[in-house]
């Protein structure tokens, strides 16, 4: 390459592909969050009962539960699949693909036999399945987050960074409304004979509207700068390991809390809710969409705080009030009210809210361009392992044994190491000028 082509200026983006990019980020994400969570819920109202062993129910949850942990350590083998290929070819192929990764897994779940019709083969085949899901949504993260930020403008790359992030309450609220309508409409028997495979096979249309929007923008000008600048690396994850270990550690303590928060207000909250606090699911899921709104409301908030103040005091100021929230986690959950569970959610998701607006854009702004894909999708995807993964599993067993307030004092304990590792994080400045 010339001197000439590789100092050549690359134009920013215009306001109509702008509004593009931020529109592929969002659909994407909300596509491939409305897999991940129709998974979560079924994890709790429909995999214990047919994917394995007949027996006690608290065991077959746990199972249930199990295989759902098993996506959190498929992920960073997806963010470092994807990564290489998003840092060596490109953000809009590697997230294309990351797309149908994803969906494929999703849709095949929905055709699977239960323990009934193949026995052991049937939670086998889930697993897979599973392992899929968690390998395309290691991809999918970190190239929409650098999607979008890669083409924000001046002073407003968290902003532009929380697009992508609206896609998990959006995710949530169509995955939690399509199994809130089937177990409306349909009976117990229907439902789990067949009702619950229409969210798996629905995810197949959105999955061709989201490959549609991605196929129609270009590639990010950071990226290109990059390429023109011959800065990629031929191993991105080798080089990360070598010269951002410390980048890796800190940016993955600094989201465990994020995980733990989310997994706890979803998945333990509906099977705590509906197995041992009487609440019938339809009930219960009803009462997660009204908060999981406080959720969508709180990141554009916690991203407009971010670009004035910076990313860092941002996460701090949310992993204060995670603290708080863990003390009061126990008497609102417990507090037999549905007014006070509504308030538990409420709170929960307003500060998960927070922490999840700024966290994308931390994350990318911790990595130079050449490796950034990999490093923020693996720091992001190694948060879900320790934070997300085992935390239905412990807060089941902690609530089983020592009761709820246990719970909250795990999660209080995960936002203090949380808070530790970001106080490590480097200042970012208070805002970026053109």
């Amino acid at each position: 390459m010339s001197v000439a082509a590789a100092q050549a200026p690359v134009a920013p983006p215009a306001g109509a592909h702008r509004r593009r990019v931020l529109l592929a980020s969002l659909v994407g994400t909300t596509i491939e969050f409305f897999d991940f969570y129709i998974y979560a819920t079924a994890a709790v109202l429909v995999f214990p009962q047919l994917f394995f062993p007949p027996g006690d129910p608290t065991t077959a949850t746990l199972q249930s539960f199990a295989t759902f942990a098993l996506a959190f350590i498929a992920r960073p083998f997806g963010s470092a699949l994807f990564g290489h290929f998003g840092d060596r070819v490109g953000r809009k192929a590697t997230l294309v693909a990351a797309l149908l990764t994803m969906g494929i897994s999703t849709v095949v779940i929905g055709l699977l036999p239960t323990y009934a019709q193949a026995g052991i083969a049937a939670p086998l085949l889930l697993a897979l399945c599973r392992l899929g899901q968690g390998v395309g949504l290691g991809g999918e993260w970190g190239g929409a987050v650098l999607l979008a930020t890669e083409n924000a403008p001046p002073g407003r790359r968290a902003w532009y960074g929380m697009f992508p992030q609206l896609g998990a309450p959006i995710g949530f609220l169509l995955s939690t409304g399509v199994f809130l309508a089937l177990t409306h409409w349909m009976r117990d028997e229907a439902f789990l004979a067949w009702g619950w495979r229409i969210p798996f096979l629905a995810s197949a249309v959105l999955v061709a509207v989201g490959l549609w929007v991605r196929l129609r923008i270009t590639e990010t000008p950071e990226f290109q700068r990059a390429v023109a600048r011959e800065e990629r690396v031929r191993l991105p994850m080798a080089a990360v390991v070598r010269h951002h270990p410390f980048a890796l550690a800190s940016g993955t303590v600094a989201l465990v809390a994020t995980f733990v928060l989310f997994y706890l207000m979803t998945v333990f909250a509906l099977s705590w809710g509906t197995s041992k606090l009487g609440y019938s699911r339809e009930h219960f899921l009803l009462l997660q969409m009204l908060g999981v709104l406080c959720f969508a409301l709180t990141i554009p908030l916690s991203a407009r705080y971010a670009d004035r103040h910076g990313r860092r005091n941002a996460m701090i100021v949310a992993t204060v009030l995670i603290i708080a929230f863990g003390f009061a986690f126990a008497p609102l959950l417990g507090s037999g009210s549905g007014w006070g569970v509504l308030a538990f959610l409420a709170l929960g998701f307003g500060a998960m809210g927070l922490t999840y607006g700024p966290c994308g854009t931390i994350l990318a702004e911790m990595f130079p361009t050449a490796v950034r894909y990999t490093g923020a999708s693996l720091a992001f995807n190694a948060a879900g392992i320790l934070g997300a993964s085992p935390a239905p599993y412990i807060a089941t067993r902690l609530g089983e044994r020592y009761g709820l307030a246990s719970v909250g004092w795990y999660l209080a304990a995960m936002g203090v190491l949380t808070l530790l590792a970001l106080l490590t994080v480097r200042r970012d400045p208070p805002r970026e000028r053109p």
